[in-house]
């Protein structure tokens, strides 16, 4: 039984079912530094109370999750040894520099700001102590940047050279490498994404404590905010998404083609995008589709009038050049370049429709409470609901970024059942990613009952001095 098991199957689960679940926690943290440090300003600012009992209120969920966040990344790395040692040996000279560097740099200026900002309340300045809040969200973004980097490597190969005597690519150059286009779209468009999941979770805290009543002053300060960071997040993970969209098709054309299940190649307006489409079961044609006329030329290309390669001709091209008698080393073995069409497809209209959905609830609120007008009972359960909305999106997202890039491990350059390795069997990929999911599902639990019980918890009451500013003694923190 165990011999039927396939290594590379079980290795790309394990991966991605891990992956995806430290991601849960990436974008919350980036999010949060980020909120965190602007609410910690307007209290430095202002000095208005209300300010300071957000950021320690918010401050304490973002700790949280910034813990858990390392607990399960460092697992990834230990991954590529584990089932992925082919592709380590051949790319790792190039894939392992950015993460390097964001062990030995970002991360390093995340634990030490971070510290400081943790014990520093009633030690430091005011003044001083926010701006270790920024250094810290600085090295939060810093690090984001590294891991984007080195995942761009893989759309998108460049700074290296092939060494045909050792049989693996080396770093050429380096600069290359961190200003991959594909990177420099990615790191904003993720930015984004992730100040909207932090905006939701604000916005989601704030609703269940005026739901009840609770601090609502406080709580309505919250709401608006949570709710504009989310609104205007929205708009540059519009803009950036457009723009890794047109890089994406310069780069990765047959996943633009599977995003939209395109088969022929189109322009102008049969270059349509595709709101439902319904495909042959062998996947190699369209039966029926609902399409807006010239918009996915517009999103590949950036104009009304270019032309998207379809999925049967890239696959022709893709078999000629990569397939002949000098090029076997990146020729699949099913000699299908296509991915999973249902999977792009929808991945790439889940993502997309989850985050308009998110926007547009918040867009709703903000409507709804104008002049500060009190919002309906039913806006408040609803919100609480949203903080799901933009992390399925980034989910979903990922999946549609590493899924459309099949058959490739690295585009172009090696393929993903080229990059296991050689002498891991099934049945202990399975075993491993039987007990990791155990061992995650207990964290989940944990991390899910901590961040609620610090949202539920609400704000410390912070005692004012005789000045009017808060009370010296009660700024000492206690995460």
């Amino acid at each position: 039984m165990f011999e039927t098991l396939d290594a590379v199957s079980l290795a790309r689960w394990q991966f991605g079912l891990t992956t995806l679940y430290h991601f849960i926690f990436v974008p919350l943290t980036i999010g949060l530094s980020f909120l965190v440090a602007i609410m910690q300003t307007q209290w430095v600012r202002t000095g208005n109370v209300k300010w300071l009992q957000l950021t320690r209120l918010f401050g304490k969920i973002f700790l949280i999750n910034f813990a858990m966040g390392v607990v399960t990344g460092i697992v990834q790395e230990f991954q590529f040894g584990m089932n992925w040692s082919n592709y380590s040996r051949f790319n790792g000279d190039i894939f392992g520099a950015p993460l390097a560097m964001e062990g030995l740099i970002a991360f390093f200026l995340e634990a030490t700001f971070i510290g400081v900002w943790i014990f520093g309340w009633d030690k430091l300045h005011p003044k001083v102590h926010v701006v270790s809040i920024w250094l810290t969200a600085l090295a939060t973004w810093i690090s984001a940047y590294f891991i984007l980097a080195a995942n761009a490597f893989m759309q998108n190969p460049v700074g290296f050279v092939l060494n045909e005597e050792r049989g693996r690519a080396e770093l050429d150059d380096f600069l290359a490498v961190l200003t991959n286009p594909v990177a420099l779209l990615q790191f904003p468009h993720t930015i984004f994404a992730s100040i909207m999941f932090a905006g939701t979770v604000i916005v989601a805290t704030a609703a269940w404590h005026l739901k009840r009543g609770q601090h609502p002053e406080l709580m309505r300060t919250g709401l608006r905010f949570g709710m504009w960071s989310n609104l205007l997040a929205f708009i540059g993970v519009g803009l950036s998404g457009h723009e890794l969209s047109i890089i994406m098709t310069a780069t990765q054309p047959m996943k633009m083609a599977a995003a939209e299940a395109m088969y022929e190649t189109s322009s102008g307006a049969d270059a349509s995008f595709s709101l439902f489409s319904i495909g042959t079961p062998d996947g190699t044609s369209e039966i029926w589709s609902l399409r807006v006329p010239y918009l996915l030329s517009f999103l590949a290309n950036g104009n009304f009038d270019g032309t998207v390669e379809g999925i049967n001709n890239l696959q022709a091209e893709y078999t000629a050049l990569y397939c002949g008698a000098d090029s076997m080393l990146t020729c699949p073995a099913s000699g299908s370049f296509v991915p999973v069409v249902w999977i792009t497809y929808w991945a790439f209209r889940w993502m997309i429709g989850l985050g308009v959905l998110a926007a547009l609830f918040s867009a709703i609120g903000l409507w709804l409470g104008r002049k500060h007008k009190e919002l309906p009972n039913w806006a408040y359960t609803a919100a609480v609901w949203t903080a799901a909305l933009p992390m399925l999106a980034s989910l979903v997202g990922w999946v549609f970024t590493e899924m459309g890039r099949q058959p490739w491990i690295v585009f172009g350059v090696m393929t993903t059942e080229q990059g296991v390795s050689p002498n891991v069997p099934g049945w202990a990929v399975l075993l491993s990613m039987l007990a990791f999911t155990l061992v995650y599902g207990a964290l989940a639990v944990v991390e899910f009952k901590l961040i609620t019980k610090a949202a539920k918890e609400g704000p410390a009451e912070i005692a004012a001095a005789p000045d009017g500013t808060p009370d010296h003694d009660q700024l000492a923190i206690a995460y």
